[in-house]
């Protein structure tokens, strides 16, 4: 029996809203999970760069457990290891937060190179004009390091959308959970993965681009000040 017979496909169409469902579940998520990792990135980055040997110890020891264990062994950790703690959240949260953090030990690594792109002068001349370490790295050292972080970060995008592929896992009603499903109940797996797929490149294609020109951009800019 052909797997990608046209009735199967008329099948998929009939039945696009699940699809559909599951992109926008997609979205939110890796929206939300984005933005977590954004926060935990420019923190444990900074902290990557302190002074104090605490702040750079705990960056270390985050950066190194989450980015040395797989991220589906951390979400279904958290999934299953929540409830036992008495924290309660719906399975997108779960998602959210474990992508979240996973991500973040990466933009973590993105930030403090960045940081370290800017010469050591710049932070000495802040010190000289009367800044603090914490008001010379928000004013001084982060706005332009952010130039040079952001086609990594970029990168870093992308790579969650593909990645909140996991939430499929704990039934997070995502994009891959419903193709699974629907493909499951239905066999029409051909097209399911396909469409599946070509949903993902609409996601990821366009970052991808932004990557590349981002990069483009920056290595001109670099050769123009050489």
């Amino acid at each position: 029996m052909n797997p990608l017979a046209w009735w199967r496909w008329q099948a998929l169409f009939e039945n696009r809203a699940i699809f559909l469902q599951g992109l926008g579940q997609t979205v939110l998520a890796s929206a939300l999970a984005l933005g977590l990792a954004l926060v935990l990135g420019a923190v444990f980055g900074v902290m990557a760069v302190s002074p104090w040997r605490l702040p750079r110890w705990l960056n270390r020891a985050y950066v190194e457990f989450t980015q040395n264990t797989p991220l589906v062994v951390q979400v279904l950790f958290l999934y299953l290891g929540l409830p036992y703690a008495g924290i309660m959240m719906p399975v997108l949260w779960v998602g959210v937060l474990g992508l979240g953090i996973y991500h973040g030990a990466y933009v973590a690594e993105v930030v403090r190179a960045g940081i370290n792109s800017v010469h050591r002068g710049q932070l000495e001349a802040a010190y000289s004009q009367g800044f603090n370490y914490f008001g010379a790295m928000r004013h001084i050292i982060l706005p332009q390091a952010a130039r040079v972080v952001l086609p990594p970060l970029t990168n870093q995008a992308l790579a969650l959308i593909k990645n909140s592929a996991v939430l499929a896992m704990i039934a997070g009603g995502d994009l891959m959970y419903y193709t699974d499903s629907w493909s499951s109940d239905t066999l029409h797996y051909g097209p399911a993965y396909i469409v599946a797929g070509l949903l993902y490149l609409v996601l990821t294609l366009p970052l991808a681009w932004l990557t590349t020109n981002l990069e483009v951009r920056l290595g001109r800019g670099q050769r123009g000040v050489a």
